[in-house]
């Protein structure tokens, strides 16, 4: 599936359960949330997303706190965790889909390669998944519309459908 018909099944699939979805993104700035509001009637499932691309916009918008980003680092599965659970607590969303990753050319390191991204799902209060991702370095383009469909996809596998 394209990354629009996802989008598509997630809107639908949201819908049928009448849950609001927000996003909580860094890497993607906002990708996963456009894709959303690029289906017209998108806003009786999109509350918001939460574009937190500076560590202080995770702590200041989603409460991610500064010892998990000192401790871990802005890629990591606890600060993809914490993310998630702050869109859920700030938003009237039931369902969140939260990404933190490297998508390059720069900024890359043994550790923490150029590919490597963390997804956090937070499903009715709770998370449901923290998942790592490394996609191939073909390009910042590459990787984001990757994490884009792997978070949707994560949506949808949350909701049961998938």
């Amino acid at each position: 599936m394209s990354n629009s018909e996802l989008a598509i099944a997630l809107f639908e699939a949201c819908r049928k359960r009448g849950i609001m979805v927000a996003t909580a993104e860094s890497c993607t700035g906002g990708m996963i949330i456009a894709a959303l509001t690029d289906i017209a009637g998108s806003s009786a499932v999109v509350d918001r997303g939460f574009i937190t691309y500076s560590n202080e916009a995770k702590m200041d918008m989603l409460g991610v706190g500064a010892a998990t980003l000192d401790a871990h680092g802005a890629v990591s599965r606890e600060t993809a965790v914490e993310m998630a659970a702050g869109a859920l607590a700030r938003s009237r969303a039931r369902l969140t889909l939260a990404v933190t990753g490297i998508a390059g050319p720069g900024g890359g390191s043994i550790e923490k390669p150029v590919g490597l991204v963390w997804f956090g799902v937070g499903l009715n209060g709770k998370i449901v998944t923290a998942e790592r991702m490394l996609f191939a370095d073909k390009g910042r383009d590459f990787i984001r519309r990757e994490t884009v469909r792997h978070a949707l996809e994560l949506g949808l596998k949350a909701l049961g459908r998938h």
